[in-house]
């Protein structure tokens, strides 16, 4: 018997080029029956009928379990200094959707995006693609639109099934390989490290920005006969003894070039450097020594308010959480306490986060997520209490968890506000309403 009229899913309507971004991006969310779903082949399809040949630009792809925000932007500030038009493609975002599709710096307008959107839509016909895909695709348009020269790249999830991966990179960046999205990658650094050596093609030159791959990188390495810079090996990072400015040296090609040590992940900076000194060799060291210290990242290692210092981090995984303590640990003054104002999202492993953070955390003062996949704040308390945390200030959204942290810090103190994005951009936009 056929389902009665009233149980058949009638399909959205695709809102159009004169609707705003808000209804665009409610479509979005609308059109696929899951959020997440790896693979190339619908995407690849709608590709093909954008872009019949591949884009007539530079593909500089970034992948990997943390810093691969910071490597995007320092791509393309140093990018920039050389005269070339980028774009920045990046997910998620802190406040504004905007904020993932970045040309020559800037965050698209609603027009462009509204204009991209559209174009998709028209070409997808009866293919049904992920939020994230459509919005990958719409990237594109937007880059090929503005007439972008390279494509920095930021992969979603993974990177060999990411919808990212339909565009073969010319440049190819892996920050780190750690465990995280287990239900999609496994909890094995080797299976993580194959997936995520899926942007490799074969012969292009590619960057791995810590000293510890995985066996199954150097294998795809190997295989494809990838032109491979490796910290450790072909390029060095260290610590100059008689700065007390807290400087590095990187080392590469018998060059030497002066960077910050923080406030973003120095092996991630490392990396982006690398690649630039190789697609553009002639890009004077001055310059960009000068691009690196001038360098910011929003919810990286940010100081958003003084007195007490309040820093915000975007770290969800126990990997980002070690650096995260790391960075704490050189900050905190000798009389100094640290105050975590701390909510995640309940797929994350959350324990493990906490164990990372808890040796230079004194206090904790926890807050719901009401987001899709957010923990309320007695299943965090329960997790942190797995986690053999001491007890905590129970809040009842990330504003009341902040002002609760300031009324008990002190001048010394640090206010560390971390565990997601969502948790970052709601203390930004709480600390933004508070000066104003």
């Amino acid at each position: 018997m056929p389902p009665s009229s009233s149980s058949v899913r009638t399909p959205p309507v695709a809102p159009g080029e004169a609707a705003t971004l808000e209804q665009w991006l409610d479509y979005l969310e609308s059109i696929h029956p899951t959020e997440i779903e790896l693979g190339l082949d619908r995407v690849l399809l709608v590709l093909r009928r954008l872009f019949p040949r591949k884009p007539n630009a530079r593909i500089i792809t970034v992948a990997g379990t943390n810093g691969k925000g910071s490597t995007v932007a320092a791509l393309e500030a140093l990018l920039m200094r050389a005269g070339r038009r980028t774009g920045a493609y990046t997910s998620p975002h802190l406040h504004r959707y905007n904020e993932r599709v970045r040309i020559a710096g800037i965050d698209i307008d609603d027009d462009g995006l509204i204009r991209a959107f559209n174009a998709v839509e028209q070409a997808r016909k009866n293919v049904s693609l992920t939020y994230f895909e459509f919005g990958t695709l719409a990237a594109f348009v937007a880059f090929a639109e503005a007439g972008v020269e390279d494509w920095i790249l930021e992969v979603g999830l993974g990177g060999r099934l990411d919808a990212v991966n339909v565009l073969d990179a010319d440049f190819a960046i892996i920050t780190s390989i750690d465990i995280d999205h287990v239900a999609f990658l496994g909890d094995d650094r080797e299976v993580i490290g194959f997936e995520k050596a899926g942007i490799l093609r074969p012969g292009i030159p590619a960057v791995f920005a810590d000293d510890a791959p995985p066996r199954s990188v150097l294998q795809q390495v190997h295989a494809q006969r990838v032109a491979l810079s490796r910290l450790g090996e072909d390029y060095t990072i260290r610590q100059i003894p008689e700065s007390n400015t807290g400087e590095l040296v990187l080392n590469y090609r018998g060059e030497t070039l002066r960077m910050p040590d923080g406030p973003l992940p120095v092996k991630s900076i490392a990396a982006a450097v690398v690649a630039v000194r190789t697609l553009e060799p002639e890009l004077p060291v001055s310059v960009v020594e000068q691009a690196l210290a001038e360098l910011s990242l929003p919810g990286r290692f940010e100081t958003i308010s003084s007195s007490p210092r309040v820093i915000v981090d975007v770290g969800h995984n126990p990997h980002a959480a070690g650096w995260l303590a790391s960075q704490l640990g050189r900050l905190r003054a000798p009389d100094g306490k640290v105050f975590a104002v701390f909510a995640a999202l309940g797929d994350k492993d959350v324990e493990g986060v906490a164990r990372a953070l808890a040796p230079e955390v004194d206090e904790w003062f926890i807050a719901p997520l009401d987001v899709p996949r957010g923990l309320g704040v007695d299943a965090l308390a329960q997790r942190l209490e797995a986690a053999g945390l001491p007890a905590v200030h129970r809040c009842q959204s990330v504003e009341e968890a902040l002002d609760q942290a300031r009324q008990a810090a002190s001048e010394p103190d640090l206010i560390i506000a971390t565990g997601s994005f969502y948790t970052v951009g709601q203390a930004r936009t709480a600390l933004k309403k508070n000066a104003s």
